[in-house]
C-alpha cells in the first residue's frame, strides 16, 4: 500500500486525511516516482474550498501538482529515464503521496545541487513566473511592477525578471525588504500611496505589472502606472481581469493557461536553479500527516518562499 493526502469533503483544512491506497502501477509512457518531497500551493487548498465548483463525484480528492522524487518504476516504452533516476515533476495528479505515477514528458532531472525540498517546490510556481513574464513580454531595460513579491511565485518571478535583464519593483511587508534587495530587486511596501511609491522610484514609468495577489490595489495601481494594458497579468483576480481589459493566466475561469510556455519553462527553471541563478526559499517542511497544518500557513498569507510536504 501507498499512503496519500486526499480531501474527504469540500470545506478547509481540517477535512484532509490521509489514506492508504494500491501501489499505482505506470502504464505506456509512464513513470513511477518515490516522492522525496512535493510542492503545497494555494491552488490545492482552492480545489477542496470550492472556489471551482463542489462537484461530490470528485471526492475523495488527490491533491498536489508537482513533486520530486526518484523513479522506482518504469512503463513500457519509456526509454529516457530509468529506476533511480532523481526528477521533478510538474503537472502531476496526486503529488501528496508516497508515490505518483505520471507521463515521463512531465518530469525533468533534477539538479543535484538542489536539496529534495527545494525540487518538490520549484516546478509550479517558477513555471507560473515565467509564464507572467512571458506574456506580459518583460526583457531587457523594461521595469517591471511584481506585487506580492515575497511570495513563492512572487520570488520566483523576481529572479526570473532579472535574469532577462528587466528593473524589478517589488511590493512586499517590510519584514522582507531585505531579501528582495539580495534578488536585485527595489522592495516598496504595499498599502495606502503605492502609487505613489512607486512613482519615486520609477519617475519615467512602469512598463509592465504583474498580480500575483489578486487584490484590489494590485489591481488599481497597475492599471494606474502601466499604459498598455497587455503588459498587466494577474495570476489571482480571475473576476477583475476581464472589465479591466487585463491578462489572466493560470486555471481560473476565462484565464489562459499557457500549458505550452509552462512546459517548455520546465527544463530552462530547473538548469537555471541547478546553476544557482534561481534560488528555492523553503520557509517550512511538513510530514503527509501534517498536511493540514501546512495548508493552514499557506492560507495565512504569510509565508516568504514554499512550503513543502515530505512523506
Amino acid at each position: 500500500m501507498s499512503r496519500a493526502v486526499v480531501a474527504s469533503a469540500y470545506g478547509g483544512p481540517e477535512v484532509l486525511q490521509v489514506i492508504d491506497q494500491p501501489v499505482p502501477e505506470p502504464g505506456e509512457g509512464q513513470v513511477r516516482i518515490a516522492v522525496r518531497a512535493a510542492g503545497v500551493n494555494p491552488i490545492d487548498y482552492k480545489l477542496y474550498g470550492g472556489m471551482f465548483g463542489n462537484d461530490p463525484s470528485r471526492l475523495p480528492m488527490r491533491l498536489g501538482f508537482e513533486a520530486a522524487g526518484v523513479v522506482d518504476a518504469v512503463g513500457s516504452g519509456v526509454t529516457s529515464l530509468a529506476v533511480g533516476d532523481e526528477v521533478i515533476g510538474h503537472q502531476l495528479a496526486g503529488a501528496y503521496a508516497e508515490q505518483v505515477v505520471a507521463d515521463v514528458s512531465t518530469f525533468v532531472a533534477k539538479p543535484a545541487s538542489l536539496s529534495w525540498e527545494q525540487a518538490g517546490g520549484l516546478l509550479l510556481v517558477a513555471v507560473t513566473a515565467a509564464h507572467a513574464l512571458t506574456a506580459t513580454a518583460v526583457g531587457e531595460g523594461d521595469t517591471v511592477l511584481i506585487h506580492g513579491a515575497a511570495g513563492g511565485v512572487g520570488l520566483s518571478a523576481v529572479q526570473q525578471a532579472v535574469i532577462a535583464g528587466a528593473r524589478v519593483i517589488g511590493t512586499a511587508s517590510a519584514r522582507n525588504h531585505d531579501q528582495l534587495r539580495e534578488l536585485g530587486a527595489e522592495p516598496v511596501e504595499y498599502g495606502n500611496g503605492l502609487a505613489d511609491r512607486v512613482r519615486a522610484l520609477a519617475p519615467n514609468g512602469v512598463d509592465a505589472a504583474l498580480d500575483l495577489v489578486g487584490s484590489d490595489e494590485a489591481l488599481e495601481v497597475s492599471l494606474e502606472l502601466v499604459s498598455d494594458r497587455d503588459r498587466i497579468a494577474t495570476i489571482a483576480n480571475f473576476m477583475g481581469a476581464g472589465p479591466a481589459g487585463i491578462k489572466a493566466l493560470g486555471g481560473g475561469p476565462g484565464a489562459d493557461p499557457g500549458t505550452e510556455i509552462r512546459a517548455a519553462a520546465r527544463a530552462e527553471v530547473a538548469k537555471w536553479a541547478g546553476e544557482g541563478r534561481l534560488t528555492v526559499f523553503v520557509a517550512e517542511s511538513f510530514p503527509l500527516d501534517d498536511a493540514a497544518a501546512a495548508h493552514e500557513l499557506v492560507r495565512s498569507g504569510h509565508v516568504s518562499g514554499k512550503v513543502v510536504l515530505v512523506p
